[in-house]
């Protein structure tokens, strides 16, 4: 494997893991939004991702990259809730609010903070030991 391959490797990584937490920020941002109708209310977003094979010329060794394919919306219905008095209330006396589980949430967020601070020292140890391999030849 080429060394800067390493480098790509966690840099894909690291943009796929900021991508999940830009959506976990998102998601948490807009939990308590309220509409007048199912189809206008917030609805959560998750990142959809794919293992990248990559051919390395000799065809004996492949890297894997992280491939960002999409961001889907949550299939879960909105919360549907009766508040006659509400200002965004139906002509029914409905309000809907929206699909995102801040718990789920919360858990994403601190496994794609983890998931990114791992392929930084990932980083900082393919430094370290390039570092290390060039100061042999000194």
């Amino acid at each position: 494997m080429a060394s800067s391959s390493i480098f790509d490797i966690a840099g894909s990584g690291m943009n796929a893991q900021s991508l999940r937490l830009n959506l976990v920020a998102s998601n948490i941002s807009n939990a308590n939004s309220v509409s007048s109708s199912a189809a206008d209310v917030y609805k959560s977003r998750q990142p959809v991702f794919a293992a990248e094979l990559d051919k390395v010329i000799n065809k004996q060794n492949a890297t894997s990259k992280v491939n960002v394919l999409g961001v889907v919306e949550g299939q879960d219905a909105p919360v549907m809730e009766y508040a006659p008095n509400h200002p965004m209330a139906n002509s029914d006396g409905y309000i809907f609010k929206s699909n995102v589980n801040t718990v789920e949430e919360m858990a994403n967020m601190m496994s794609a903070s983890r998931s990114y601070q791992n392929n930084v020292d990932v980083l900082n140890t393919a430094k370290q030991m390039m570092l290390q391999t060039l100061k042999m030849g000194q």
